[in-house]
């Protein structure tokens, strides 16, 4: 596990479409999976004031299939977070490349 910053253009209704990453323009292979994480606000020293956890409690992630744009047609799975603050997209992991599935 490890962040890395990486482009993610979205639809409008926020869902990731097209993703360039060290260089390279990917699409995707599969609809995205969605879900939050808890921040560990404990060690972040980290003060929400109520009713405004949206955002700052959890951390949007979803899980993207990658397909080159060019070369190789290698699948490859990663975990990305977005912070609707900085509107910045993070690279947290990199799973296993899977076979590309007929």
């Amino acid at each position: 596990m490890f962040t890395e910053s990486i482009e993610v253009a979205r639809a409008a209704n926020g869902m990731p479409l097209r993703v360039r990453w060290q260089g390279q323009d990917y699409r995707l292979a599969a609809e995205p999976q969605r879900w939050f994480e808890r921040r560990k606000w404990w060690d972040e020293n980290l003060r929400i004031p109520r009713g405004i956890g949206a955002g700052m409690a959890d951390y949007e992630m979803w899980r993207l299939q990658l397909v080159a744009v060019r070369g190789p047609k290698q699948v490859h799975s990663v975990d990305v977070s977005f912070d609707p603050q900085s509107e910045r997209w993070r690279l947290v992991r990199v799973h296993d490349s899977l076979a590309r599935s007929a």
